[in-house]
Order: structure tokens, then sequence, then C-alpha cells
């Protein structure tokens, strides 16, 4: 074969690989759409059913509130806990499907619910689909793509959730006029049945297919998204990597590796606790409460989604040039100083008559500098500082802290803002975030520029230097 069709065929797997991607990435738009949707619709909402009571009994219609808004997380902690272990079970291309079904069935509940309880159903079905979602998306992703250009393919799932947030505000606004909210959340049903269609006619993981004992139809799959020589070395990667694979929650609980089991854990806390997702649900609501009108505090939203979608553009830009700890750092402490304004905002009454400009301002610069550090990094930070054998279960783990950690915040923002004000719950998440800024600077370390199995190396070596490794781990690294 010539140059110039060796060239072509090269070009044809890139776009093939880049086509599967971009599909699988969908997975990151109905997290996105999901996260964003609900905070226009929670303006109408509130018009539509009476939020004074739920199963019969009376409440605090804050708290309805906050039940509706965090109905997708509770799903999503189950849909997370799950998706590993059917990933393993049915397939990642399968689970995909099963999750596009899932997201679409419960925005379908969502637009014709006749009472809040259903509502709240339709709620806890699409975030099944949200937590399937957040585990299958970027797993697949890794599989399918070259090791030379993965970082970006997977890279592109964080993108499109911010870009599915972006696309939930343009439809909130869309709707805002009328106030039909049952539009804004049915057509969640649009994203879905596009990966599901989109997704009958990709391959499966040629990961997942030998681990099925499917080597031909796994070199089948790596054959149209590798080069002829890399084929037959990547198989054998693969029989490598799933013969010293043995991760359990009892491997990932060794001493060695405990260190960044803290780590993980810690960052999927603060990503949820300095509240972000406050303002991905409920920034209309707070715009509205500073004086603007419904449509108005939509429109600012948009503007919110833009800069998350900007600055995680930039982030990925960044993140292999100057590291992963100047970015979360600078985030971390742009986010506490944006936090400390907003408390101002809403404490000084004599801003009242530009309190919504200030609060619009600060908003968007706390989600710009969520997007180039906290956000994007710790799911990248996750990726890559386990061990082979327990990097799959780590990752399980963790995701569920991050959905319970988003599902606590949710349903206890209306509940904080009604006890300590606007001013205390912002002021609150700002000591989070100065309280991460430390976690981070003391604990987290760089990665950048190292493969993974160096950092596997080092963690090792750190855990001898400190008489933390365990003989068991030392075994499993010297027995060949």
């Amino acid at each position: 074969m010539s140059s110039t069709q060796t060239g072509a065929a090269t070009g044809d797997r890139n776009s093939f690989v880049y086509v599967v991607a971009g599909l699988a990435a969908l997975n990151g738009l109905l997290f996105g759409f999901d996260t964003g949707v609900i905070s226009g619709a929670m303006l109408y909402i509130r018009q539509t059913f009476e939020l004074t009571t739920l199963l019969g009994f009376s409440v605090n219609p804050s708290y309805v509130e906050g039940v509706i808004v965090s109905g997708a997380m509770i799903g999503a902690i189950f849909g997370a806990a799950l998706g590993g272990r059917l990933a393993d079970r049915l397939g990642r291309r399968r689970l995909i499907l099963v999750g596009a079904v899932v997201f679409f069935i419960g925005s379908l509940i969502m637009a014709v619910a006749p009472t809040v309880e259903i509502l709240i159903l339709g709620r806890i079905i699409d975030g099944v689909g949200v937590g399937f979602a957040s585990v299958v998306g970027p797993l697949y992703i890794s599989e399918i793509s070259p090791p030379k250009i993965r970082g970006s393919l997977v890279s592109l799932n964080q993108l499109t959730i911010t870009s599915g947030i972006l696309i939930a505000y343009l439809v909130n606004l869309a709707f805002s006029s009328g106030g039909e909210w049952r539009w804004m959340l049915g057509l969640g049903m649009v994203p879905a049945a596009i990966l599901f269609a989109g997704m009958l006619f990709m391959p499966e993981s040629p990961r997942w297919l030998y681990e099925q004992g499917r080597e031909a139809d796994a070199r089948e799959v790596l054959s149209r998204t590798r080069t002829e020589g890399r084929v037959s070395d990547e198989l054998e990667e693969i029989k490598e990597t799933i013969r010293t694979e043995s991760g359990t929650l009892r491997d990932l609980l060794a001493q060695w590796v405990r260190p960044m089991l803290i780590v993980g854990v810690g960052l999927a806390a603060f990503q949820q606790v300095t509240g972000i997702n406050t303002v991905m649900y409920y920034a209309p609501t707070i715009l509205e409460s500073t004086g603007f009108e419904d449509t108005a505090s939509i429109l600012a939203t948009v503007g919110i989604g833009a800069i998350n979608v900007v600055m995680t553009v930039v982030a990925v830009l960044l993140i292999d040039r100057t590291g992963r700890r100047p970015l979360l750092l600078t985030g971390l402490a742009g986010m506490t100083g944006m936090l400390a304004v907003l408390g101002a905002v809403f404490y000084l009454p004599g801003l009242s008559g530009v309190i919504g400009w200030v609060a619009t301002g600060s908003l968007m610069l706390y989600v710009a500098f969520f997007a180039i550090g906290l956000g994007p990094v710790f799911w990248l930070m996750i990726s890559e500082i386990y061990p082979m054998e327990v990097r799959g279960t780590a990752m399980g783990v963790v995701t569920v802290v991050n959905w319970a950690g988003n599902l606590i915040v949710s349903l206890t923002f209306l509940r904080l803002v009604d006890v300590f004000g606007q001013s205390g719950t912002f002021w609150l998440y700002g000591a989070f975030s100065l309280l991460a800024l430390v976690f981070c600077y003391k604990l987290v370390p760089e990665t950048k520029g190292r493969s993974l199995e160096e950092i596997e190396e080092d963690l090792r070596e750190t855990a001898v230097g400190n008489g933390l490794e365990d003989r068991s781990s030392k075994a499993t690294k010297t027995d060949d």
C-alpha cells in the first residue's frame, strides 16, 4: 500500500472514530440538558401545581421544589451505582441504548405529568438514564479511541455536558413567554432519540468483546479505528490488562491506595458542596429574587451557560499545558472570591438598584472559574490517579459520591436560604470552596505529562516510603 493510500486509510479511521465518539458523547448532552432544563421549568411548575402537599401530606413549598429538582439525582445515584456492573454484563453499547430509552421515557412522563408526584417520578426515571450515561459514556469513548487522541475524545463528554446545559437554557428561553414548562422538559426526548438511533449503527467496545471471548469481533472493530500495525499490539495490551485486573472494593481499601481514594472522594464531594449545581438548577430563581422578570432571568442564565461552554473549551486547551493543579487551585480561589461577592450582594441593601446585574456578573465569573478548574479537572483526575486493577471500582465509588453530593446540595439549597438567607448560604458555599482549596493544595498530586503506569509507580513508591504498601500489593506487583 502506498503512503498516500495509507494516509487516506488512517484519515478514514480517524473520521470513523470521531463519529463514534461524537455520538457517544451525546450521553453527556443528556446529563447537561437534564441539569439545565429544570432551572427554567421550576419558575412555571410552581404556577401549575399546588406545592404545599406531597403524597397527601402538608409540606413546605420549598421542600417540594427541592424534591422536584433533586428527583433526578436520586435516580442518577441508582443508575451510577448499577452502571459499571451493567456495562460489564450487557456491553457498553447496549447500556447506552438502554440509558437513552430510560431518559426518553422519563422526559415523556414529565411532559404529560398530571400531578406533582408523577412529575417527580419522571424526574427519577430521567435520572436513572443520566446515571447510566455518566458512567458508560466516558468508558465507551475511552475504550473505542486510539491512544494518541483518547484524551481529546474523552474530553468531548465534558464539553457536551456544558453544551447540554446551554441548550437547555436556550430551550427555556424559547418557551418562557408562554410558561410552557412541559415543552421544556419534554424536549429531552429529542437528544435521547438521536443517541439511540445513532448507536444502533455503532460498534461495541473492542475491550468488552474480547472479555466475552469474541476476539475476532474485537479485532474487526479495532481494524476500523486503528492502523494495521496497531491492531495486534492493542489486542495483546487488552489481554494483559484483563489478565492483571482483579479490582474489588477490598482492593480499593488497601492502605497504599487509600490516599488516592481520599483525594477522589474529596474532589467528588467538593465539586458539589461548593454550590455549582445551585446555580445550574436555580439560577433563574436566584436572579428573579433580585428583581428580574421571569424571561429576563432565563435570558441571563443563557449567558451563564455560554460562559460555561467557552471556559470548558479553554480548560481542555490548557489542561495538558499548564497542568491540573494550577487550573484547580486558580479555579477554587476564584470561586471562593465570587461566592464572597455574591453573599455581599444579597446582604447590602444599598445595592438594590444594581443587584441583579452584580449578581449576574458574579454568577458568570463563579461558573467561569468552576469551568476551568474543579469541573473538568475532577473527571480527568479520577481517571488518572487510580491503579489499573481498581480503576473501574474506584470510579464507580467516586461517581456515586458525586451524585450523592449533588442530591444533598440540590435538596437543601432552598431550605438553607430559608434558614440563613441568600447571603449566608453563598458564604457557606464559599467556606466550602476555601476548604477545598486547602485540601487540593495539600493532597492533590500533579499528573501532567505522566503515563498512567508512571502515576501508579509513583503511588506505590510513595506508599513504600511511608510504610503503607500492603504485602498483597507487593506480591501482585512482582508476580509475573
